[in-house]
């Protein structure tokens, strides 16, 4: 067997994520946590949260991924497998397929994943994706013109960044304007796990760029696109009212992770798992799961918590972290009820949109799947 059979044989997560299965049998989960730096105050998240799908809005994706929400509250959702962007009508569900993406090659985890709207959409009408091609990873954006007929609205990709490795498994994907205006970028190490430590590799990496895919200014690196370094599979980006970014990380077969974000920092990988021992040097998680609880992939700010999509936990994790004194409590939603989850994103106020995940190849697709459901919390 070569090298990297090995390494797609034994690295992998035991949770169902998106991995393959190696064949453990996880351990009755655990639950850890961590400290954020968050402090007591009035405006603390009750002790006790909720989730409750409040509708259906679409059904029928297929292998849905990115989800970005237009001005009006219409969505866009890319297709992973087909390599499409629909459009979705946020009231009706109506979905208009826009187009496919040039250079998109489905495979294992690649694909067309992440989505976001410029931080001047109003004017420029651009939209960002992530996606594989043959040789790489890459960032392109897209000019949508709703005035052209329905499936030639999006103009010919404009790559703005390439280079990031790919690999069947851990292609990250994930992709968001910060409140910088800056670009961060979620990269996996492909199962090459020295990727994740090397500071020259774009592999398991969170990357921070201009809109044009420039390094951003005051990078921790100099001329360098690495914002933080050794993370294992990064698949959600979030920031919180307080401007902090939160980041969700496959594990490999212990601990699943939620990381609060500083620039410049190594959050461990291959080195550590999990929390570790606490005096290697390395970024401690703020919560930890096992992987048969979780094997994360999108989160989202909403209610002073982070709220995070399982794909093999089948749940929707809440971790409060805003007003938190001590360590935070994470909760579980919507166990085993929609199946996988993979994308969730804040819709405003006490609103999520929630994307599940089971035509992925790695799910039990059921009549409807995959949707797109409404979630009220709190």
């Amino acid at each position: 067997m070569t090298a990297a059979a090995l390494v797609f044989a034994a690295g992998c997560s035991s949770g169902g994520g998106d991995e393959p299965d190696n064949g453990k049998s996880p351990t009755k989960p655990e639950k850890s946590t961590q400290s954020p730096t968050g402090k007591p105050g009035a405006d603390a998240p009750p002790e006790k949260g909720s989730a409750k799908v409040t509708r259906t809005l679409t059904t029928d994706l297929k292998s849905p991924w990115g989800l970005a929400a237009l001005p009006d509250g219409d969505l866009l959702v890319s297709s992973r497998d087909e390599g499409t962007i629909t459009r979705v009508d946020g009231r009706t569900g109506e979905k208009t397929e826009l187009g496919s993406v040039p250079g998109v090659s489905p495979g294992g985890e690649g694909g067309l994943m992440g989505l976001a709207l410029s931080p001047s959409y109003a004017s420029d009408h651009m939209v960002y994706a992530y996606f594989t091609t043959e040789s790489d990873n890459r960032i392109a954006r897209m000019l949508y013109d709703e005035k052209k007929p329905s499936g030639e609205q999006l103009g010919a990709p404009d790559t703005v960044f390439k280079g990031i490795p790919k690999g069947v498994i851990h292609n990250g994907g994930r992709i968001a304007f910060g409140p910088d205006k800056m670009l961060y970028a979620g990269t996996g190490e492909t199962g090459d796990t020295g990727l994740a430590q090397d500071k020259e590799s774009l592999g398991g990496k969170i990357l921070r760029l201009t809109p044009d895919g420039e390094p951003a200014p005051d990078n921790p690196f100099g001329d360098s696109p690495v914002y933080s370094y050794g993370h294992r599979n990064v698949q959600g980006l979030a920031w919180d009212e307080e401007k902090r970014l939160w980041a969700s990380e496959f594990g490999q077969n212990t601990w699943d992770e939620l990381n609060e974000i500083k620039a410049g920092d190594n959050y461990g990988w291959p080195e550590v798992e999990g929390k570790g021992d606490g005096d290697e040097g390395f970024h401690a998680p703020v919560a930890v799961w096992k992987t048969s609880e979780a094997s994360p992939s999108g989160v989202a700010h909403a209610k002073g918590s982070v709220w995070m999509a399982a794909l093999g936990g089948k749940r929707l994790w809440r971790i409060p972290v805003r007003g938190v004194d001590g360590e935070p409590k994470p909760q579980d939603f919507l166990t085993d009820e929609h199946g996988r989850l993979r994308t969730v994103l804040a819709a405003g106020g006490d609103k999520l949109w929630l994307v599940t995940s089971e035509t992925d190849s790695r799910g039990t697709p059921e009549k409807g799947d995959d949707k797109i459901l409404e979630v009220e919390v709190k």
